[in-house]
């Protein structure tokens, strides 16, 4: 699915859920944000694994200033090697969740208010990784 495609399923349910309506959408992802950061926390950006593994999401929380990283599976299944990592751009340091997953990894949090973040997710043998985005 497209970056576009997935926003334009998000912002479909977000406008669902505030108005309190059900909707029923085909087909449905199971790789959709699901709210795994917690409160407070929408969506900004997102990468597409290739072969349709998953997906991964950043996430901001404009109350708090930060970030979080989420990688969840299209297809959860038996567990395999899932990581979401996220940092400060200019920074060394990763908050990074890594391990043998069925479902998703993460959440993982920075701190990031005005500035720019690195962030990215793996599925089995595919990484993919964002440098300096979503900054302000």
């Amino acid at each position: 699915m497209r970056i576009s495609q997935k926003m334009a399923a998000l912002g479909v349910a977000a406008t669902a859920a505030t108005a309190g309506a059900m909707v029923n959408a085909a087909p449905a992802y199971a790789a959709l944000y699901g709210g795994q950061c917690g409160s407070g926390y929408g969506v900004v950006n997102l990468i597409d694994l290739p072969n349709l593994r998953g997906t991964v999401y950043l996430t901001y929380n404009s109350s708090t200033g930060k970030n979080c990283v989420v990688t969840i599976r299209e297809n959860p299944g038996t567990a395999t090697l899932m990581e979401a990592f996220v940092r400060r751009s200019g920074t060394s340091g990763w908050a990074k969740d890594s391990g043998n997953f069925t479902t998703y990894a993460g959440p993982v949090y920075v701190s990031a208010a005005g500035s720019c973040v690195d962030w990215g997710g793996t599925i089995g043998t595919a990484t993919q990784t964002r440098t300096r985005t979503n900054c302000g």
